[in-house]
C-alpha cells in the first residue's frame, strides 16, 4: 500500500502534489535543490544552472482566476496579470495555507530513481539525494511524482548559424537573461516569435539603439487586454459549446479579429499556420514598438560574417553588438531510467501524459510536463489529484495494450491539431483535457444538472469564465468554498481596478449585458448539450463576458 511519496521540485507543479498527498493522507517528501519555493518564480539575479530562469520584467501571461488552484483564489487585491514577485508570493501564501512547507527538503538534489529489486511487488522506489555540500543518501518511498518541469536545459542550435562562432559580438540564450542592463544604445537581434523572444524584444527596445526580431514561423499576437479592458482569457463553457457548432468558421473569425486590431501581414508577423495550432505570442507592446519603430521584424537569420548578420531573404545588418536565442527549451529527465523515457513522435510516451504505461505496479507520475492555452497551476492540480487517487488504488489504470493504444492515438490527434516539434511537444486542448481527468477523478461540473437546480451557479458555470474551481463543486476533494468562490469571481476581477473613484455611467447605457444575458439565455439550451464535447478552446469570448448587471467599476 502506497504511503510514503517523494515529489521531486517544489515549483508549482511540486506544491499542488505536495497538497494532494495531503489531501489523500499520504505521506509526502518533497527535494528541492535551490534554498526556496516557486521555481520557475523565483527570480534570481544570476542564473542558477539546471534550474528555470526569469527575466525581472516577466508578468504572466494568464489572468489571476484562470490561474488559481482550485482551492484557493488568488487575493482580490491582486492585479488581473500579476508581476512575477506576486505570483511567487500567491505559492507562498498557498504554501502556509496548507502547510506544505514542512514537508520540503531544501538543498536536496535528486541523483536517480530507480526501482527496488522487488518492485513488481511492492512498487517502491530507491531515491538517491545529494546535498549542498555534495553528501548523498538513498531514500525508499512507495511511489514518485517529478515535477521538474521544462525550462532547465535551454536549446542553443548553434549548428543552425553558419558563422556564429566568428561572430565579434556577444550572443546567449534567453535563459540567461535578465534585464535590458548593459545594452543601451546597443544593436540588438533576437532570434525567435515564442513569448520569451517577444517580451525580450520589446524590453531592450526601450534602451537599445535597435532590436531586429528575427522569426522563421511568424505568430497570431493576442493582447492580455481583452473586450471592455478585462482579461482577455476569461472564456468560458459557452464559448467552447459554440465553437464545436461554428468551427471552423469560428477559427477564422477569431484571425480576422485579430487582423482587424492590427494586420498582421503588414507588421510580417502573419503565421503559416492557423491560430489554434500553435500557442500564440501574448505581448501587449510589441505592435506599439513595431509602429514607432524600435523593434523591426526579421526573417530568419542565414548565417553570420563578422559583426553581420544575414537573413534568408538576403537583407545585411551590419555592426550587430548582441545576439539574444529565445530558440526554446530542451527536456530530459537524467535521473529516471532511459526505459522511462521513451518516447512517441516528439513527446514523451506517458498515458494521458503523467503515467509510464509499461510501469505495473504503476507508482511513478509524472506531474506538470505539459503544455496548453491556458495557466499550468490548475492543469498540474487536476493530474496531481488523479495521480494520487491512482497511487491509493481509488482508481484503475487500464492495461498496458490500451494505454499504448490511448498515447498512439493521443499523439496522431495532437500531431494533426497542432505544430509540434521536440521544442513543443506537450500541448493539449486546455479546458477538454482538464475535463478529461476529472471525469476520471469523478470532479467533472455537472452542468444541466446545475442548471436544473443551482440555476444561478449553473450560468456561472456555463456563461462565466471556466476557472478551476468548477472542479471542486462535487465528488472527491469537494471545497465547501467552491460556490461562493464562483459567484464571487467577477468582484476579484473588478477589485484591482477600483484604484480612485470615477462617474458612474448615464442612465441608459448599460443594458449591453442585459442583452448579452438574454442571448446568452436563448443560446444556452443548444451549449447545454455540447458543452461535454472535447473541442478547441478560444481564446476569445464569442459573446462579450458576461459581467452580472449592478456591479460597477468604480
Amino acid at each position: 500500500m502506497v504511503q510514503r511519496v517523494a515529489v521531486v521540485g517544489a515549483g508549482p507543479s511540486g506544491l499542488t502534489s505536495l497538497k494532494a498527498c495531503l489531501d489523500e493522507g499520504l505521506h509526502p517528501t518533497c527535494f528541492e535543490s535551490s534554498r526556496d519555493i516557486g521555481g520557475l518564480w523565483r527570480f534570481k539575479e544570476e542564473p542558477e544552472p539546471g534550474r528555470a530562469n526569469i527575466y525581472r520584467s516577466v508578468i504572466i501571461n494568464s489572468s489571476k482566476e484562470m490561474m488559481s488552484f482550485s482551492d484557493f483564489p488568488s487575493p482580490a487585491d491582486f492585479p488581473n496579470n500579476m508581476h512575477h514577485s506576486e505570483v511567487l508570493l500567491y505559492l507562498r501564501l498557498y504554501a502556509q495555507a496548507f502547510q506544505l512547507l514542512p514537508h520540503i527538503l531544501f538543498q536536496r538534489t535528486v541523483v536517480s530513481v530507480r526501482q527496488r529489486p522487488d518492485f513488481p511487488v511492492t512498487g517502491q522506489w530507491e531515491i538517491e539525494t545529494e546535498g549542498e555540500l555534495g553528501q548523498r543518501e538513498t531514500h525508499v518511498f512507495d511511489a514518485v511524482i517529478v515535477s521538474t518541469g521544462h525550462f532547465t536545459q535551454p536549446h542553443l542550435p548553434l549548428h543552425d548559424f553558419p558563422g556564429i562562432e566568428g561572430f565579434d559580438g556577444k550572443y546567449f540564450h534567453s535563459w540567461e537573461y535578465r534585464s535590458a542592463d548593459g545594452l543601451q544604445g546597443k544593436r540588438v537581434v533576437v532570434i525567435g516569435i515564442g513569448n520569451s523572444g517577444g517580451d525580450i524584444a520589446v524590453d531592450i527596445s526601450r534602451v537599445a539603439e535597435k532590436v531586429y526580431l528575427s522569426s522563421r514561423s511568424g505568430a497570431w499576437l493576442v493582447s492580455r487586454v481583452g473586450e471592455g479592458g478585462l482579461p482577455g482569457d476569461l472564456n468560458s463553457r459557452l464559448d467552447l459549446a459554440l465553437g464545436a457548432l461554428l468551427s471552423p468558421w469560428s477559427t477564422r473569425a477569431l484571425e480576422s479579429k485579430l487582423n482587424r486590431a492590427f494586420n498582421h501581414s503588414l507588421y510580417c508577423l502573419q503565421p503559416r499556420h492557423g491560430f489554434f495550432e500553435r500557442i500564440p505570442l501574448v505581448n501587449d507592446e510589441l505592435p506599439s514598438r513595431i509602429l514607432s519603430g524600435r523593434v523591426q521584424m526579421r526573417p530568419n537569420v542565414q548565417e553570420f560574417i563578422g559583426s553581420s548578420v544575414v537573413f534568408e531573404d538576403g537583407s545585411v545588418l551590419d555592426k550587430v553588438d548582441v545576439v539574444v536565442f529565445a530558440t526554446g527549451y530542451n527536456y530530459s529527465f537524467p535521473f529516471l531510467p532511459p526505459d522511462l523515457q521513451a518516447k512517441s513522435g516528439h513527446r514523451l510516451r506517458l498515458y494521458r501524459h503523467i503515467f509510464p504505461p509499461g510501469l505495473s505496479p504503476p507508482t511513478l507520475a509524472v506531474v506538470g510536463f505539459i503544455s496548453a492555452l491556458g495557466a499550468i497551476n490548475p492543469l498540474a492540480e487536476m493530474q496531481a489529484r488523479w495521480a494520487t487517487r491512482v497511487f491509493k488504488g481509488l482508481t484503475a489504470l487500464p492495461t498496458q495494450e490500451l494505454m499504448l493504444q490511448d498515447i498512439e492515438k493521443d499523439t496522431a490527434a495532437m500531431n494533426q491539431s497542432f505544430v509540434c516539434s521536440e521544442r513543443n511537444p506537450l500541448q493539449v486542448n486546455y479546458v477538454p483535457y482538464m475535463d478529461s481527468l476529472a471525469d476520471l477523478i469523478g470532479v467533472r461540473p455537472n452542468v444541466a444538472w446545475l442548471l436544473l437546480t443551482d440555476i444561478r451557479l449553473g450560468l456561472r458555470v456555463l456563461l462565466g469564465p471556466c476557472t478551476p474551481y468548477q472542479f471542486r463543486l462535487s465528488g472527491p476533494g469537494q471545497w465547501a468554498g467552491a460556490r461562493e468562490t464562483i459567484l464571487t469571481q467577477w468582484e476579484r476581477v473588478l477589485r484591482p481596478f477600483r484604484t480612485r473613484v470615477v462617474p458612474r455611467p448615464r442612465p441608459g447605457r448599460g443594458h449591453g449585458h442585459k442583452l448579452r444575458l438574454l442571448m446568452a439565455v436563448v443560446t444556452g439550451a443548444v451549449a447545454v448539450l455540447v458543452c461535454c464535447l472535447h473541442v478547441k478552446p478560444s481564446l476569445f469570448a464569442v459573446l462579450p463576458p458576461l459581467v452580472p448587471t449592478g456591479v460597477q467599476t468604480s
